[in-house]
């Protein structure tokens, strides 16, 4: 077979598979909508957690809070960079498993795998609707902050934090593959990993400056990939940092990110097939 055939053969397989991913975004889509109310007071709840996080930034002295180019930051824009982080964690962990958890009780599940259809597009399009939605909602988050609060950020650091956002995307999907994998095998999910990751979110500074943390806190942030992911992003949207600038940090992101990714796949594949091979895969 000549390479022109090779490409003939392989560009369909690319394009079936990318319908299927406008499929789930457009299910997706449909039943979010066709529950308007948890909708609508998403939005709401969006705009009283900006009103929380004001009040909440009254009761921290200034001085609690870091200097970024001359200026003491409002603790309304040091926290909207660790929400922003904390919005694609929670994604990233809970929305895979909830699809896998789903499938299982609607006995969809074995049907869904036996389907040919790629595994990689079905965890994609598990979470496509909300890949796309939460930085929507997370743009109004930092509009509502700078329009009605008078937050200010660094337009000149927006690239350097969109890598840092690119980059932090596939640690956070090993992680979410990890819980699926254990939703395949114990049915419930598996809480150890969502409470690793709230623990590791507290320690990381994205609700507090680091330097009101315990000592050894600290020490631990420099191997946290959330806290290396939400310093680097704040150096770029209130620091106005470049991307030459948040380059260690990258350096050190990308590893932890491919480690992650690594190991949700060694884990999801090991268990599948334990499920397939004890014929248990349709159970819930």
């Amino acid at each position: 077979m000549s390479r022109g055939d090779v490409g003939q053969a392989t560009a369909p397989v690319f394009v079936e598979e990318g319908r299927k991913l406008s499929a789930f975004l457009r299910r997706d889509l449909l039943t979010a909508w066709s529950y308007r109310l948890p909708f609508i007071t998403d939005w709401i709840s969006l705009v009283l957690q900006t009103l929380v996080f004001v009040y909440v930034g009254r009761l921290i002295p200034p001085e609690a809070l870091p200097v970024y180019l001359g200026r003491r930051v409002e603790y309304l824009e040091f926290v909207a960079v660790g929400i922003t982080l904390a919005s694609f964690l929670a994604v990233g962990l809970t929305r895979l498993m909830t699809a896998i958890r789903q499938e299982q009780v609607q006995g969809t599940l074995e049907s869904l795998v036996l389907s040919p259809t790629a595994w990689t597009t079905l965890q994609l399009g598990s979470a496509v609707y909300d890949v796309l939605y939460v930085p929507v909602r997370t743009l109004v988050f930092l509009l509502l902050t700078v329009v009605f609060f008078s937050a200010s950020y660094e337009l000149s650091g927006a690239f350097a934090a969109l890598v840092v956002l690119v980059l932090f995307i596939p640690f956070v999907w090993g992680l979410g593959i990890i819980s699926a994998a254990g939703t395949l095998t114990f049915r419930r999910g598996s809480g150890g990993v969502g409470f690793l990751v709230t623990i590791a979110t507290l320690g990381s500074g994205a609700y507090f400056p680091m330097h009101v943390l315990p000592q050894w806190v600290q020490s631990i942030a420099a191997f946290n990939p959330i806290a290396i992911a939400v310093g680097a992003m704040r150096d770029a949207l209130l620091g106005g940092a470049g991307l030459g600038e948040v380059l260690p940090d990258v350096i050190r992101l990308v590893p932890m990110s491919a480690l992650s990714l690594l190991l949700g796949a060694v884990a999801f594949r090991a268990a599948l097939a334990r499920e397939r091979r004890r014929g248990t895969l349709g159970l819930y």
